[in-house]
């Protein structure tokens, strides 16, 4: 059995190697100074096949409610600008909407949710995000909005009602750690910026997070892109950094959740990250196929069983020696399979 895995990590190796010599990565951000004047980088096309929801709550204070709001008009241009979200899929919620944007109340969410479920495919990805203030009583955690508030077992249902079979939610809010085990699910990565509902001071992990997704120094293994779990670390850290430097007591400590346990962690370990890592929000597949539809399916194909292998990988552990080899050389062969086909379309 290791002589057979050794050999499909071999043909393998030289797929993969083939491919990437015949796609390059996105281009990376100078970081050399210039005296020439810099131009903003052109708006990348579209990418139909991925969904936002960004939902700024309540700020109770016009200093909480400013700041929310400038978060979700950053984070709404990142996705747009950058990561090639279409503006008609990008739905974003604040509690004083202004240009396009929706009022942040129940009814909206819900109606946001629906129209992502009624559009959305099962190969699409969705991506919500919330800001704001959350709380819990010890029973309940929820998410503050303009006028009643949602429940974690709220989202939840709006969320496992999506078609989609990818899923990330990143709620940025106070007490958002009790949002883990509601919406803890196979092919959901759940981010929350506290590690409990007892963590209830307002959070800085959304301003670290937001800044992750444009900034070169978050792509730790240096691809050209920036996952979602390297925004997470990124931002954990930065946020460490905040409380260490302002000699306080951090009050809040992120968590991630990919795995489907219900049980989230501070850093990737215990079989979760392994989804985040191969999760993005750029569009590079598209960018690559170069227009060429059937080639844009393999790449996200490609993704797709990349992700499944760190996912197997992840719960290595828990598996069988043999079962563990099966399940890995069943899906390297497929992966081999798809690079070949990959090269033949690209010739």
């Amino acid at each position: 059995m290791q002589f057979v895995l050794r050999s499909v990590m071999l043909l393998l190796w030289l797929g993969v190697s083939a491919c990437a010599q015949d796609v390059e990565s996105p281009a990376r951000v100078q970081t050399k100074p210039t005296d020439k004047p810099q131009t903003p980088a052109p708006r990348l096309p579209a990418d139909t096949s991925k969904f936002a929801i960004v939902i700024s709550g309540i700020g109770g204070e016009d200093s909480y409610t400013q700041q929310f709001s400038k978060w979700a008009t950053v984070l709404q241009g990142l996705l747009i600008e950058r990561l090639g979200f279409a503006e008609g899929q990008t739905l974003v919620l604040v509690d004083k909407p202004a240009g396009g944007q929706l009022r942040a109340t129940a009814d909206e969410v819900g109606k946001a949710f629906t129209t992502v479920r009624s559009r959305a495919k099962s190969e699409d990805s969705v991506f919500v995000f919330m800001i704001g203030h959350g709380s819990f009583d010890g029973k309940q955690a929820k998410f503050n909005l303009v006028g009643p508030d949602l429940t974690a077992a709220d989202y939840a249902a709006l969320i496992k009602a999506l078609p989609t079979r990818r899923v990330v939610v990143v709620n940025m809010a106070s007490a958002s750690g009790e949002f883990i085990k509601p919406l803890s699910a196979e092919g959901i990565v759940t981010i929350t910026a506290t590690r409990s509902g007892q963590e209830q001071n307002a959070t800085r992990f959304p301003e670290f997070f937001i800044a992750a997704l444009g900034n070169p120094e978050a792509d730790t293994d240096k691809n050209g892109r920036i996952s979602v779990l390297e925004a997470f670390d990124y931002a954990t850290k930065a946020t460490a950094s905040f409380y260490d430097q302002q000699g306080r007591l951090a009050t809040e400590h992120a968590l991630i959740d990919d795995n489907g346990d219900g049980v989230g962690h501070q850093k990737a370990e215990a079989g979760d990250g392994a989804l985040a890592k191969m999760t993005y929000l750029d569009s590079l597949p598209r960018q690559q196929a170069g227009g060429d539809a059937e080639l844009a399916k393999l790449f996200g194909d490609r993704m797709r069983l990349e992700g499944q292998i760190e996912q197997l990988k992840g719960r290595k552990e828990k598996m069988q020696a043999e079962e563990y080899d099966k399940e890995l050389e069943k899906l390297l062969i497929e992966l081999a399979s798809l690079n070949q086909r990959i090269r033949a379309r690209q010739k």
